[in-house]
């Protein structure tokens, strides 16, 4: 039988074309694969960090959390779970010794060890949820309020540094730093942009500026921690500072946002320079009038990827800005009205590092460490949504 005559325009299939079906769907599969990573990742901070911010009654919200400053944690555990607990957990160690002394012919016996290993890992969940349900937990505000201590006769005490209170000073310690540092970076960012873009000639120079610019992009932020501790800390003088930390942060944002605003503003047709000279306007006045409200869209972009950039260096805040532990605000005790920009703060990502990774790892630790993440990608993620509000904001404002 002849087969049927396709059409001359039909897809006929060759290897070329399998091929390139093969490469589309793997670099769908890489797609997806990303996404799902970033969702578990966003899914898993969420889940745990939701635990220590919100609460089960009015108001919902663990208001302690979010505006003490951190504190250390005393616990008092009942001593009869706790006993009970390492009890059984012995009787495990040496069920498990025994079974493996087994030889491979006891299978009865190695069933009958693990039914009773079982049961012990029941009870051990059983005591488990009895010492969290009457387990006592103190801020060290709260502990010095006691009018009593625990009997320690009947309770465990143990204490765990960072674990209580909260995270209120790392809050607007954080806020502080990203708001000044993107500030400067825009400031700095769209008049350099604006020079490159209007003003310069082409030429050697001004590709090599253009390559400066692209290779500081790539400049690993330790370098620029050490950089500003350098450069404001020590030669400025200005030492751990609020204004070091907003200049050494608003120079590793500057290629970014120097790159992006440049681009924009290249890509307004010439047109609407000429038809404003063409009138009379003087070059800044078509720049300003006519440039940079069609490129504030993609300014604003630059300004989100900076802020992304900015807001989660450690190295450059532990340099230049930020204290493991500090009591007062910015603010507070302040002499002169200046020596607001001379203080220290504390900051998210410096908490979660000193949290993780300086102090031994413990339950308690692990509610801090989440909360903390969680409330940092809330505080990351309104001023990107922000930014990109105001975009659609003007871009809807100006079209062309």
């Amino acid at each position: 039988m002849a087969k049927p005559k396709l059409h001359r325009f039909a897809i006929r299939s060759s290897r070329k074309k399998t091929i390139e079906v093969i490469v589309a769907n793997l670099f769908r599969l890489m797609t997806y694969c990303v996404i799902l990573a970033a969702a578990y990742l966003f899914f898993d901070i969420t889940a745990n960090g939701s635990k220590a911010v919100f609460q089960g009654k009015a108001p919902f919200i663990n208001i302690q959390f979010l505006t003490e400053k951190p504190q250390t944690l005393h616990v008092f555990e009942p001593l009869e779970p706790y006993n009970e607990i390492q009890k059984r957990r012995t009787q495990i160690l040496q069920l498990q010794s025994k079974r493996k002394a087994l030889g491979s012919n006891d299978t009865e016996q190695r069933t009958e060890y693990s039914e009773q290993i079982d049961n012990l890992q029941a009870e051990i969940e059983r005591w488990d949820a009895q010492r969290k349900a009457e387990r006592l937990k103190y801020s060290d505000d709260a502990y010095r309020a006691l009018d009593h201590t625990p009997d320690l006769s009947m309770f465990k005490h143990q204490t765990y540094a960072y674990s209580g209170g909260g995270i209120g000073p790392a809050i607007i310690g954080t806020c502080l730093l990203v708001l000044g540092s993107i500030a400067i970076a825009l400031s700095l960012g769209l008049l350099c942009a604006i020079y490159l873009s209007e003003y310069s000639r082409p030429g050697k120079t001004l590709q090599a500026i253009r390559l400066s610019i692209l290779n500081l992009s790539g400049v690993p932020s330790i370098v620029f921690g050490l950089f500003g501790f350098g450069m404001f800390v020590h030669f400025f003088g200005w030492g751990v500072s609020i204004i070091a930390g907003w200049f050494t942060l608003a120079i590793m944002a500057l290629p970014v946002i120097i790159a992006a605003s440049e681009e924009s503003m290249r890509a307004i047709p010439r047109g609407f320079r000429e038809g404003s000279l063409a009138l009379g306007a003087s070059k800044w006045t078509s720049i300003r009038t006519n440039v940079l409200p069609y490129a504030l869209p993609g300014i604003l972009t630059s300004s989100i990827m900076g802020i992304a950039r900015v807001a989660g260096e450690t190295a450059p805040i532990m340099f230049t800005a930020a204290y493991a532990l500090r009591d007062q605000l910015p603010w507070e005790g302040l002499e002169q009205p200046t020596d607001f920009f001379f203080q220290g703060v504390m900051a998210l990502p410096y908490h979660i590092y000193v949290v993780s990774s300086k102090i031994p790892q413990n339950e308690y630790t692990r509610d801090m460490q989440y909360g903390t993440a969680f409330v940092f990608l809330f505080i990351v993620g309104f001023f990107a949504l922000s930014s990109i509000l105001l975009r659609i904001h003007v871009r809807s404002k100006y079209k062309w």
